[in-house]
């Protein structure tokens, strides 16, 4: 959904990445205990500090491959371990949200969940042979959606930010059904 957003990225980018010549994977390895930061601030009932945590990590996460790809250094392990540090990502701001009492257990475990399945189905079809780039919430959408119902929480009331995961769950499994049905229709 936001790969045409990819060769502006690529433009605001490359300054960056000339002047950052160092190993992409630091860069990767990072961005959890980034997300850690997000975790405490929604645990502890400070929606900016985990609003402002998961933009910085999403940045790293942005700036990692640009590094990558502007020195050369792409690799398949770089790719392998970008993906695997999202996942943590990911279940890490999901228990900070669930420690801070924003939604259940249940609808955070579903979260997290939805969240891993969504990038499962993804890896596991491309492994197949199979294109599956489609979904109408990859994580960069997720993530936004999630910064977004921080902030509503934040001035409009927690219920707010509670609805947003709810709405979070269900757009993660439609995405999985969505790249589920993607695929068959390809492999078929």
């Amino acid at each position: 959904m936001l790969q045409s957003l990819r060769p502006l990225l690529t433009k605001i980018l490359n300054p960056l990445a000339k002047h950052l010549n160092i190993n992409p994977n630091i860069v990767t390895v990072i961005s959890p205990f980034v997300a850690v930061l997000a975790a405490y601030g929604f645990a502890n009932h400070m929606l900016i500090l985990g609003t402002a945590a998961i933009l910085m990590s999403g940045f790293l996460d942005v700036v990692d491959g640009a590094v990558a790809r502007y020195h050369e250094r792409s690799s398949k392990f770089g790719a392998f371990l970008d993906s695997t540090m999202d996942r943590f990502a990911d279940a890490i701001i999901y228990i900070g949200i669930i420690f801070g009492g924003y939604c259940d257990w249940f609808v955070g475990i579903l979260a997290i969940h939805s969240a891993i399945c969504v990038s499962y189905v993804r890896a596991r079809a491309e492994s197949q042979g199979a294109d599956c780039s489609i979904g109408i919430a990859e994580r960069a959408v997720r993530m936004i959606i999630l910064m977004i119902g921080a902030l509503i929480g934040y001035f409009a009331g927690d219920i707010y930010f509670t609805y947003i995961i709810y709405i979070l769950v269900v757009l993660s499994y439609f995405t999985v059904a969505q790249r589920i049905l993607h695929v068959w229709r390809q492999l078929k």
